[in-house]
């Protein structure tokens, strides 16, 4: 595979690349690094899915996958205990390798190291280059808005800064909510002496609720280990306008975690609601906006196809609850 051919498959599904002339020269280096960082604050969800389908696709291209689970970061962010945060970073961990990850995929507590001399010094440096607004609007679409907002939310974005050097980079991965805190460390990373990242954003999926942001604080979201009743569930409450795809977490649902694997999606329904209809992405938006296919059909569908998707996240944690017996 040539190196157009690799960049046009890490583009598909991604918002942008900052910048592919980079990338390009990232693709010619024997191991690059991708890295991406979660905060361990609750359940794995469709929302994390979305990274971890394109940290899959670098593996393939040959990147070592390291991830940040992000412990501290978690914790700065008013997200529990020290203690309650580990244990969801133990489960957080599991969820990541359920979702098919390789084995050589390496998990890093920010706890590890975020406490040593270089780590904090590189905070600091990055400190004396950041004002205060600029650190706190790095922020805005990551941290839950206050009226009074702590300390902890401009040393957030520098310890991120900092872990991109930690992790020696080649490419920082994450959601558009991340975007700011990215332009700081291409900005700033070089003025401390360090490379500055190629940075590739995937979309937010919205919350079930049709919320911007599926999140598990706002419990708007399906979790990777939610089961078969509880997927049916879910989507059938879910937001999904009539004739409408955009904001619509059912159809970014068949996007993302349905098209990417099967050319088609079978849409049963009885002979008086016009029987069954096989349909590739492009018929399927077509139909749907056109008012051909109603919103609870389509539900149906997407539960069916999604409950098979997780089902080796289900399995593993099954496997793994046999292993303890």
């Amino acid at each position: 595979m040539d190196s157009k051919e690799k960049i046009e498959l890490i583009e598909k599904d991604a918002l942008e690349i900052i910048t592919v002339d980079d990338l390009e020269k990232i693709l010619n280096k024997e191991s690059p690094v991708v890295y991406t960082g979660y905060e361990p604050s609750g359940k794995v969800h469709l929302g994390h899915a979305i990274t971890v389908l394109k940290l899959k696709t670098l593996q393939k291209l040959g990147f070592k996958v390291k991830i940040l689970l992000a412990d501290f970061h978690a914790f700065l962010n008013g997200k529990g205990t020290l203690e309650e945060i580990e244990e969801l970073a133990k489960y957080n961990e599991k969820c990541f390798k359920a979702l098919g990850l390789d084995e050589d995929t390496e998990f890093v507590y920010g706890s590890s190291f975020q406490t040593t001399a270089e780590f904090t010094t590189n905070v600091y440096k990055l400190a004396t280059l950041t004002t205060m607004d600029r650190a706190r609007r790095s922020m805005d679409q990551v941290s839950r808005h206050s009226e009074h907002p702590k300390v902890a939310n401009v040393v957030y974005p520098l310890m991120q800064v900092a872990d991109m050097v930690y992790f020696d980079v080649d490419i920082a991965l994450g959601g558009m909510e991340q975007r700011k805190i990215q332009m700081l460390a291409r900005e700033y990373l070089p003025k401390i002496g360090h490379s500055a990242p190629v940075c590739i954003h995937t979309p937010l999926l919205h919350g079930l609720d049709g919320d911007d942001k599926m999140s598990s604080s706002k419990g708007n979201f399906i979790a990777v280990d939610d089961d078969e009743k509880t997927i049916a569930k879910k989507i059938k409450k879910a937001h999904c306008p009539m004739n409408e795809i955009k904001a619509n977490p059912i159809y970014e649902i068949t996007k993302y975690f349905i098209f990417p694997f099967n050319e088609e999606i079978l849409i049963e329904r009885p002979e008086k609601f016009g029987g069954n209809l096989q349909l590739n992405e492009e018929q399927l938006e077509i139909a749907y906006t056109s008012g051909e296919l109603h919103p609870m059909d389509l539900k149906i569908a997407v539960a069916k196809y999604l409950t098979e998707y997780l089902k080796p996240v289900r399995e593993y944690f099954e496997n793994k609850l046999l292993e303890k017996v």
